[in-house]
């Protein structure tokens, strides 16, 4: 079985999207997907109710592989596909708009040809960063962990980019990863880490008893290293109309999930 390249939300947001079909349209699709025992082609039931019955499927089974004429793949990314012929260059309807911001935290975009048709989807990141799986990843080590601060931090800030508010999704981000280090020198050395005052100062405690690599320059006592320049980027604030900031917002989600990742691995499974 193929890794599930795209998480729950984008696949809802994909069914809920292929209830613009007509009938004919639904059911020659659901021919093309192998579901034809499963969800019947009969007009008694609405396309609303067939797509009700695809999502139920579609979430339980999404790994399940078959065949298409673009190639062996699983059933959520052929439902994904499906879906994508439905967007629009300049998405306007909300159906639109929320398939195209979970594709963007999954790390696939949507490209379409010189006069605006065609959609195409295609990977926005080496196949190695696993968006989805590292978000999954993430979830499952705070919990282990039990570090709920962060956690529900990260959740806001993925219900913010789903609805759009980049401000409020910037603002959780780095409340997230402020609150992530804080926990971990905490479940590391809680008593100097109680003695310490500010979240920089904790960080510097990550870094004196070796957690953080002064040789890979995640710390350095100049404060030219890579966590200080992530929190300088992610201290940024402000929310400007346009492509430009949702392109942003996602880059700091996406850029959140694999730094978190990389430190609760390495405090979960020992460096």
């Amino acid at each position: 079985m193929r890794a599930q390249p795209f998480t729950r939300p984008t696949l809802i947001a994909a069914v809920e999207l292929l209830e613009g079909h007509s009938q004919a349209r639904f059911n020659q699709m659901v021919l093309r997907l192998g579901l034809e025992d499963e969800i019947g082609s009969g007009t008694a039931v609405s396309v609303a109710k067939k797509c009700d019955m695809l999502g139920r499927i579609v979430v339980q089974r999404s790994d399940q592989v078959l065949d298409t004429l673009d190639g062996s793949m699983t059933l959520g990314e052929a439902v994904v596909r499906e879906a994508v012929q439905l967007l629009s260059a300049e998405p306007s309807f909300p159906r639109e708009t929320a398939l195209s911001r979970g594709l963007a935290r999954d790390g696939y975009v949507v490209s379409f040809d010189d006069y605006g048709r065609n959609p195409k989807l295609r990977a926005a990141l080496p196949g190695e960063v696993q968006l989805p799986e590292t978000d999954d990843e993430v979830h499952q080590l705070l919990k282990s962990l039990q570090f709920m601060t962060p956690l529900g931090h990260l959740d806001q800030a993925i219900e913010a980019h789903t609805r759009g508010d980049w401000a409020a999704c910037n603002s959780q981000l780095r409340t997230c990863l402020e609150s992530l280090f804080d926990d971990i020198a905490r479940n590391i050395r809680p008593q100097e880490a109680a003695q310490r005052p500010t979240y920089e100062n904790r960080r510097a405690l990550l870094a004196d008893i070796g957690f953080l690599a002064v040789d890979r320059n995640e710390w350095t006592a100049d404060g030219k290293n890579y966590i200080n320049g992530l929190f300088k980027m992610l201290h940024t604030e402000g929310s400007h109309p346009g492509l430009s900031d949702e392109d942003h917002s996602t880059f700091r989600l996406h850029i959140v999930l694999v730094t978190a990742r990389t430190f609760l691995r390495r405090l979960h499974y020992g460096r």
